[in-house]
């Protein structure tokens, strides 16, 4: 397997580098930003969820995507994958202790976008 496949695995090891070195704003934006990923962490936030449960959540998102999504979540520790059960066991995707701390982002990001849409 090559370095990036390996990397893009979740496995714990970084799938991008920081676009702008030392700049915590790129680093913040290439870890959540984007169209889904804030949207993953909302729905994960409530409890964990198996692969389905999210796409059903999403219903505008490719099994692609979600797969890419959850994989760069996971690179950057923001989301943990367990499979449970027996075999074959259901896989389930939750927010890792770190990944709670995106959660007060989250819910002001959520608002400003209520206040958004409230001023038309």
């Amino acid at each position: 397997m090559s370095a990036s496949k390996k990397a893009l695995s979740g496995n714990g090891e970084r799938a991008r580098p920081n676009p702008v070195e030392g700049c915590p704003l790129t680093a913040a934006l290439a870890a959540i930003g984007g169209k889904w990923k804030l949207i993953i962490v909302y729905w994960l936030a409530e409890s964990p969820k198996h692969f389905a449960a999210l796409r059903k959540a999403m219903p505008g998102i490719s099994q692609k995507v979600l797969t890419q999504q959850l994989r760069e979540l996971m690179s950057d520790g923001l989301v943990n994958r367990e499979p449970k059960g027996t075999v074959p066991a259901r896989v389930f995707y939750s927010l890792s202790d770190y990944g709670r701390s995106v959660l007060p982002l989250v819910e002001d990001v959520r608002s400003w976008g209520h206040a958004h849409l409230s001023r038309s």
